[in-house]
Protein backbone atom coordinates (compact mmCIF):
# COMPACT_ATOMS: atom_id res chain seq x y z
CA UNK A 1 0.00 0.00 0.00
CA UNK A 2 1.50 3.17 -0.89
CA UNK A 3 0.59 6.60 1.48
CA UNK A 4 1.58 9.55 0.62
CA UNK A 5 1.75 12.27 3.53
CA UNK A 6 1.09 16.01 2.39
CA UNK A 7 1.83 18.77 5.01
CA UNK A 8 5.10 15.47 6.06
CA UNK A 9 7.88 17.57 6.89
CA UNK A 10 5.63 18.92 9.87
CA UNK A 11 5.77 18.00 13.31
CA UNK A 12 2.17 15.68 12.77
CA UNK A 13 3.33 14.53 8.98
CA UNK A 14 6.92 13.65 10.20
CA UNK A 15 5.28 11.57 13.13
CA UNK A 16 2.94 9.84 11.72
CA UNK A 17 5.26 8.73 8.66
CA UNK A 18 7.85 7.47 11.40
CA UNK A 19 4.65 5.71 13.01
CA UNK A 20 3.89 4.49 9.89
CA UNK A 21 7.35 3.14 9.29
CA UNK A 22 7.58 1.38 12.98
CA UNK A 23 4.50 -0.65 11.89
CA UNK A 24 6.00 -2.00 8.66
CA UNK A 25 3.25 -2.49 6.78
CA UNK A 26 2.39 -0.27 4.51
CA UNK A 27 5.13 -0.63 1.65
CA UNK A 28 5.64 2.66 0.28
CA UNK A 29 5.27 6.52 2.28
CA UNK A 30 6.12 9.96 0.13
CA UNK A 31 6.63 12.69 2.01
CA UNK A 32 5.04 15.66 0.02
CA UNK A 33 5.58 18.87 1.70
CA UNK A 34 5.39 22.86 0.29
CA UNK A 35 8.90 23.25 1.69
CA UNK A 36 10.81 20.93 -0.58
CA UNK A 37 14.14 20.75 1.36
CA UNK A 38 12.60 19.70 4.72
CA UNK A 39 10.44 17.04 2.65
CA UNK A 40 13.57 15.66 1.25
CA UNK A 41 15.03 15.72 4.93
CA UNK A 42 12.86 14.13 6.96
CA UNK A 43 12.15 11.57 3.93
CA UNK A 44 16.32 11.05 4.00
CA UNK A 45 16.56 10.64 7.77
CA UNK A 46 13.28 8.28 8.05
CA UNK A 47 15.74 6.43 5.06
CA UNK A 48 18.69 5.94 7.20
CA UNK A 49 16.61 3.98 9.89
CA UNK A 50 14.77 1.38 7.22
CA UNK A 51 17.11 -0.73 7.55
CA UNK A 52 16.72 -1.55 10.85
CA UNK A 53 12.63 -1.78 10.97
CA UNK A 54 11.11 -2.29 7.54
CA UNK A 55 11.54 -2.72 3.78
CA UNK A 56 9.84 0.05 2.85
CA UNK A 57 10.40 2.68 -0.15
CA UNK A 58 10.39 5.85 1.50
CA UNK A 59 11.12 9.22 -0.47
CA UNK A 60 9.92 12.86 -1.31
CA UNK A 61 8.22 13.41 -3.80
CA UNK A 62 5.45 15.69 -5.34
CA UNK A 63 1.67 15.51 -6.71
CA UNK A 64 2.62 13.92 -10.20
CA UNK A 65 4.32 11.15 -8.30
CA UNK A 66 1.37 11.04 -5.61
CA UNK A 67 -1.02 10.40 -8.18
CA UNK A 68 -0.92 6.52 -7.94
CA UNK A 69 -1.25 6.40 -4.13
CA UNK A 70 -3.72 4.15 -2.19
CA UNK A 71 -3.90 6.87 0.54
CA UNK A 72 -3.57 10.68 0.99
CA UNK A 73 -2.47 11.69 3.94
CA UNK A 74 -3.55 15.50 4.63
CA UNK A 75 -1.79 17.13 7.95
CA UNK A 76 -0.90 20.31 6.14
CA UNK A 77 -2.07 23.41 7.50
CA UNK A 78 -1.66 26.34 10.55
CA UNK A 79 -1.17 25.40 13.99
CA UNK A 80 -3.69 26.22 17.13
CA UNK A 81 -2.73 28.92 19.50
CA UNK A 82 -3.32 27.99 22.64
CA UNK A 83 -6.28 30.06 23.17
CA UNK A 84 -8.14 29.90 19.88
CA UNK A 85 -10.64 27.05 19.42
CA UNK A 86 -9.78 24.60 16.52
CA UNK A 87 -12.82 26.22 14.61
CA UNK A 88 -11.57 29.46 14.62
CA UNK A 89 -8.87 27.98 12.66
CA UNK A 90 -11.37 27.98 9.53
CA UNK A 91 -10.73 31.18 8.05
CA UNK A 92 -6.85 30.53 8.05
CA UNK A 93 -7.06 27.63 6.92
CA UNK A 94 -9.55 26.67 4.20
CA UNK A 95 -7.66 28.72 1.78
CA UNK A 96 -4.80 26.35 2.07
CA UNK A 97 -6.69 23.29 2.15
CA UNK A 98 -8.52 24.27 -0.93
CA UNK A 99 -5.27 24.50 -3.06
CA UNK A 100 -4.49 21.36 -1.83
CA UNK A 101 -7.54 19.50 -2.61
CA UNK A 102 -6.71 21.60 -6.44
CA UNK A 103 -3.43 19.94 -6.46
CA UNK A 104 -5.13 16.28 -5.77
CA UNK A 105 -7.60 16.67 -8.19
CA UNK A 106 -5.17 18.31 -11.01
CA UNK A 107 -3.11 15.27 -10.59
CA UNK A 108 -5.65 13.09 -10.77
CA UNK A 109 -6.06 9.83 -8.22
CA UNK A 110 -7.43 6.37 -8.53
CA UNK A 111 -11.07 5.91 -8.77
CA UNK A 112 -9.78 3.21 -5.17
CA UNK A 113 -7.68 6.08 -3.42
CA UNK A 114 -8.63 6.85 -0.04
CA UNK A 115 -8.46 11.03 0.88
CA UNK A 116 -7.52 10.52 5.03
CA UNK A 117 -8.24 14.60 6.57
CA UNK A 118 -6.17 15.70 9.64
CA UNK A 119 -5.90 18.90 9.13
CA UNK A 120 -8.23 21.18 11.45
CA UNK A 121 -10.79 21.70 12.04
CA UNK A 122 -11.05 18.06 10.28
CA UNK A 123 -14.54 17.83 10.64
CA UNK A 124 -15.20 20.75 8.45
CA UNK A 125 -12.15 20.13 6.32
CA UNK A 126 -13.54 16.89 5.62
CA UNK A 127 -16.93 17.74 4.50
CA UNK A 128 -15.02 20.52 2.35
CA UNK A 129 -13.03 17.28 0.38
CA UNK A 130 -15.74 15.01 0.46
CA UNK A 131 -17.61 17.48 -1.79
CA UNK A 132 -15.15 18.65 -3.57
CA UNK A 133 -12.98 15.65 -4.54
CA UNK A 134 -14.71 13.00 -7.18
CA UNK A 135 -14.62 9.79 -4.89
CA UNK A 136 -17.66 7.76 -3.03
CA UNK A 137 -17.97 9.75 0.32
CA UNK A 138 -16.73 6.46 1.56
CA UNK A 139 -13.31 7.07 0.97
CA UNK A 140 -12.99 10.74 2.34
CA UNK A 141 -12.21 10.14 6.16
CA UNK A 142 -11.47 12.78 8.79
CA UNK A 143 -9.17 11.71 11.97
CA UNK A 144 -12.26 12.96 13.90
CA UNK A 145 -11.86 12.57 17.78
CA UNK A 146 -9.59 9.50 17.70
CA UNK A 147 -7.48 11.49 19.00
CA UNK A 148 -9.74 12.81 21.61
CA UNK A 149 -11.13 8.95 22.03
CA UNK A 150 -6.78 8.31 22.62
CA UNK A 151 -6.17 11.00 25.14
CA UNK A 152 -9.66 10.45 27.12
CA UNK A 153 -8.96 6.84 27.50
CA UNK A 154 -5.16 7.21 28.41
CA UNK A 155 -6.00 10.03 31.09
CA UNK A 156 -8.89 7.66 32.47
CA UNK A 157 -6.36 4.89 32.77
CA UNK A 158 -4.03 6.89 34.27
CA UNK A 159 -6.42 8.55 37.16
CA UNK A 160 -7.54 5.15 38.21
CA UNK A 161 -4.14 3.72 37.42
CA UNK A 162 -4.98 0.76 35.36
CA UNK A 163 -3.54 -0.43 32.35
CA UNK A 164 -4.66 1.91 29.39
CA UNK A 165 -5.12 -0.75 26.84
CA UNK A 166 -8.20 -2.34 28.82
CA UNK A 167 -9.98 1.31 29.25
CA UNK A 168 -12.07 1.29 26.36
CA UNK A 169 -14.48 4.78 26.20
CA UNK A 170 -15.14 6.60 22.90
CA UNK A 171 -15.46 10.74 21.88
CA UNK A 172 -17.86 11.05 19.40
CA UNK A 173 -19.07 14.67 17.75
CA UNK A 174 -17.12 17.47 16.53
CA UNK A 175 -13.22 17.41 17.10
CA UNK A 176 -13.81 20.50 19.00
CA UNK A 177 -15.81 22.25 21.84
CA UNK A 178 -18.99 20.52 21.54
CA UNK A 179 -17.41 16.69 21.81
CA UNK A 180 -19.08 14.66 23.62
CA UNK A 181 -18.01 11.83 26.02
CA UNK A 182 -19.58 8.22 26.03
CA UNK A 183 -19.80 7.06 29.27
CA UNK A 184 -22.19 4.65 28.42
CA UNK A 185 -20.45 1.82 26.81
CA UNK A 186 -16.85 2.84 28.40
CA UNK A 187 -15.65 -0.38 30.05
CA UNK A 188 -12.21 -2.12 32.19
CA UNK A 189 -10.89 -4.98 31.46
CA UNK A 190 -14.55 -5.57 29.49
CA UNK A 191 -16.76 -5.31 32.74
CA UNK A 192 -18.83 -1.70 32.69
CA UNK A 193 -16.35 1.57 34.08
CA UNK A 194 -19.59 2.93 36.04
CA UNK A 195 -19.82 0.39 38.40
CA UNK A 196 -16.31 1.50 40.00
CA UNK A 197 -16.88 3.06 43.02
CA UNK A 198 -13.89 5.53 42.24
CA UNK A 199 -15.73 6.42 38.89
CA UNK A 200 -18.17 9.31 40.53
CA UNK A 201 -19.83 11.88 38.36
CA UNK A 202 -17.12 14.36 39.79
CA UNK A 203 -14.49 12.22 38.07
CA UNK A 204 -15.96 11.59 34.90
CA UNK A 205 -16.34 15.76 34.41
CA UNK A 206 -12.88 16.12 36.03
CA UNK A 207 -11.61 13.64 33.46
CA UNK A 208 -13.51 15.25 29.91
CA UNK A 209 -13.04 18.93 31.29
CA UNK A 210 -8.81 17.35 31.13
CA UNK A 211 -9.91 15.92 27.64
CA UNK A 212 -11.00 18.77 26.15
CA UNK A 213 -8.08 20.70 27.14
CA UNK A 214 -5.43 17.88 26.18
CA UNK A 215 -4.77 20.24 23.11
CA UNK A 216 -4.07 23.43 24.01
CA UNK A 217 -2.30 21.98 27.34
CA UNK A 218 0.01 20.22 24.96
CA UNK A 219 0.53 23.09 22.76
CA UNK A 220 1.51 25.45 25.54
CA UNK A 221 3.96 23.35 26.82
CA UNK A 222 5.60 21.96 23.21
CA UNK A 223 4.24 23.97 20.58
CA UNK A 224 1.80 21.18 19.54
CA UNK A 225 1.00 17.69 19.13
CA UNK A 226 2.42 15.20 17.62
CA UNK A 227 3.11 11.52 18.76
CA UNK A 228 -0.21 10.70 20.03
CA UNK A 229 -1.72 11.90 16.59
CA UNK A 230 1.19 10.38 14.67
CA UNK A 231 0.02 6.78 16.56
CA UNK A 232 -4.02 7.78 16.01
CA UNK A 233 -3.36 8.12 12.15
CA UNK A 234 -1.19 5.16 12.29
CA UNK A 235 -3.90 3.20 14.01
CA UNK A 236 -6.85 4.54 11.15
CA UNK A 237 -4.09 3.61 8.14
CA UNK A 238 -3.48 -0.23 9.18
CA UNK A 239 -7.57 -0.45 9.92
CA UNK A 240 -7.76 0.57 6.21
CA UNK A 241 -4.51 -1.33 4.86
CA UNK A 242 -5.10 -4.44 6.45
CA UNK A 243 -9.27 -4.80 6.01
CA UNK A 244 -9.62 -4.92 9.66
CA UNK A 245 -13.31 -4.14 9.98
CA UNK A 246 -12.32 -2.38 12.97
CA UNK A 247 -15.10 0.26 14.57
CA UNK A 248 -13.22 3.53 15.07
CA UNK A 249 -15.07 7.11 15.77
CA UNK A 250 -13.54 8.65 12.67
CA UNK A 251 -15.26 11.57 10.94
CA UNK A 252 -17.03 10.84 7.93
CA UNK A 253 -20.42 12.20 5.87
CA UNK A 254 -23.59 11.11 7.68
CA UNK A 255 -25.79 9.13 5.76
CA UNK A 256 -28.73 9.08 8.61
CA UNK A 257 -27.25 7.19 12.08
CA UNK A 258 -28.74 9.29 14.87
CA UNK A 259 -30.92 11.63 12.55
CA UNK A 260 -27.77 12.72 11.15
CA UNK A 261 -26.98 13.62 7.53
CA UNK A 262 -24.99 15.68 5.45
CA UNK A 263 -22.22 16.97 8.03
CA UNK A 264 -19.22 15.36 9.04
CA UNK A 265 -18.78 14.74 12.29
CA UNK A 266 -17.88 11.06 14.39
CA UNK A 267 -19.77 8.40 15.25
CA UNK A 268 -19.09 4.68 15.18
CA UNK A 269 -17.36 3.63 12.44
CA UNK A 270 -16.50 0.50 10.61
CA UNK A 271 -13.17 0.96 8.49
CA UNK A 272 -11.93 -1.63 5.86
CA UNK A 273 -9.78 -1.79 2.58
CA UNK A 274 -12.32 0.30 0.53
CA UNK A 275 -12.90 2.89 3.50
CA UNK A 276 -15.75 3.65 5.29
CA UNK A 277 -17.88 0.07 5.87
CA UNK A 278 -20.37 1.35 8.25
CA UNK A 279 -21.56 3.83 10.05
CA UNK A 280 -23.36 1.81 13.21
CA UNK A 281 -25.67 3.26 15.28
CA UNK A 282 -25.25 2.10 18.93
CA UNK A 283 -27.97 2.92 21.93
CA UNK A 284 -26.64 5.82 23.64
CA UNK A 285 -27.62 7.27 26.76
CA UNK A 286 -30.45 10.08 25.90
CA UNK A 287 -28.09 13.08 27.22
CA UNK A 288 -25.45 11.61 24.63
CA UNK A 289 -27.19 11.53 21.43
CA UNK A 290 -28.79 14.74 22.43
CA UNK A 291 -25.14 16.26 22.86
CA UNK A 292 -23.82 14.46 19.33
CA UNK A 293 -27.25 16.06 17.73
CA UNK A 294 -25.67 19.62 18.80
CA UNK A 295 -22.45 19.10 17.96
CA UNK A 296 -23.84 18.48 14.55
CA UNK A 297 -25.73 21.88 14.40
CA UNK A 298 -22.39 23.28 15.69
CA UNK A 299 -20.91 21.85 12.64
CA UNK A 300 -23.74 22.69 10.24
CA UNK A 301 -23.71 26.50 10.95
CA UNK A 302 -20.04 26.18 10.41
CA UNK A 303 -20.04 24.62 7.26
CA UNK A 304 -22.85 27.42 5.94
CA UNK A 305 -19.81 29.70 6.21
CA UNK A 306 -17.83 28.11 4.04
CA UNK A 307 -19.92 26.19 1.67
CA UNK A 308 -18.63 28.25 -1.46
CA UNK A 309 -14.83 27.90 0.07
CA UNK A 310 -13.97 25.25 -2.63
CA UNK A 311 -15.43 25.22 -6.14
Amino acid sequence: MKVTIIGGGGRVGSNAAYALQCAGIVSEIQILDANQALAEGEALDLLHGASSIADQRIYAGDYEQAKDSDMFIITAGLRRKPDESRLDLINRNVSLFSQILASIKQAGVKSSAIVFVVSNPVDILTNLAAAYLDLPWQQVIGLGTMLDTARFRSLIADSLDLPPTQVKALILGEHGDSMVPIWSSATVGGLPLAGLKSCTSAFQNQIFDRTKKSGAEVISRKGGAGWAVGTTIAEVTHAIALDKRQLLPVSSLQQGAYGLRDVCLSVPTILGRGGIVDQVEIELWPKETQGLQRSARTLIETMKTVKNAVS
